[in-house]
């Protein structure tokens, strides 16, 4: 059913991957038009799936194939692994500093980067679920690229679609987790879909990114994968899990965080 797909070329693969992560930030966000009030603790208990998603992600489809790229060129597998990860956060920790943002899944907070005062609230909703979008995007791109030099490139690829697919099903509840709170700000529930989703373009984007940079500088591919995993795990712990436990709903959180990462692992082993 998907020999049309492993037809195309990486790029346009890595392509669709994007597009379809798009789509699915786009359908949490559509949310927006049918809710009449946000369920607090499913939206938790969403972000707490989406938090052990990316989690076992940035183990099972980034850092493990680093450390196995590291060795198959005779460098120390845990080299590449351990700059590329601690680059990744600190990448996404100056951006944050950088860019004004606000955090989306939290109910009190306090805008973030520079002169964030000078921003609407609203801007700041989007400009923060964008900038940790980033990352999600440059996994997917990295993990294609990855593909033209892997040793098993049918595996490779199947690794490189769950790990999209994954991200795809995390970023539903990111997608809902922009819009409603946009529509609580008094924003019309279109224009708040539109923002919603439109906060999911850069993923795309940073695919198209991430492939070619691989795909140019093939021994920078261990750390690239280090750093896109950095970058998630980054996110994940300043943003993600803080954000599902700001309700109270911390043991439903937790619970669906270990779920959303068993899923993730089961899916990954069992078909990459």
């Amino acid at each position: 059913m998907l020999d049309w797909y492993m037809d195309l070329s990486l790029f346009n693969q890595t392509l669709i991957a994007g597009l379809f992560t798009w789509l699915t930030t786009a359908l949490g966000a559509a949310s927006v038009l049918v809710a009449k009030k946000v369920n607090l603790k499913i939206m938790d208990g969403m972000l707490g799936l989406a938090g052990g998603v990316m989690i076992a992600a940035s183990f099972w489809s980034l850092l493990s194939p680093a450390i196995s790229r590291a060795e198959e060129s005779g460098q120390p597998g845990w080299l590449p692994a351990a700059i590329g990860f601690l680059v990744g956060a600190i990448f996404l920790w100056a951006m944050g500093k950088l860019i004004p943002h606000m955090h989306a899944y939290a109910r009190r907070n306090q805008p973030e980067g520079l002169q964030p005062e000078k921003r609407k609230r609203s801007t700041l909703l989007i400009l923060a679920v964008t900038l940790h979008n980033i990352p999600e995007g440059l996994a997917i791109g990295v993990a294609f690229g990855a593909v033209a030099s892997a040793v098993d490139s049918t595996s490779a690829l199947v690794g490189a679609g769950t790990l999209a697919l994954g991200i795809g099903l995390q970023n539903i509840p990111e997608g809902a987790a922009i819009s409603l709170p946009l529509r609580r700000e008094g924003i019309s529930r279109f224009r708040s879909f539109m923002y919603g989703q439109f906060s999911g373009m850069v993923e795309p984007l940073s695919a198209i990114a991430g492939f070619l940079a691989v795909t140019w500088m093939a021994p920078t591919l261990p750390y690239a994968l280090s750093f896109a995993a950095g970058a998630m795990i980054f996110v994940v712990v300043e943003e993600v899990i803080p954000g599902s436990h700001e309700n109270g709903n911390k043991d439903m959180a937790t619970m669906c965080l270990m779920i959303g990462f068993v899923i993730m692992m089961i899916l990954d082993v069992a078909l990459g």
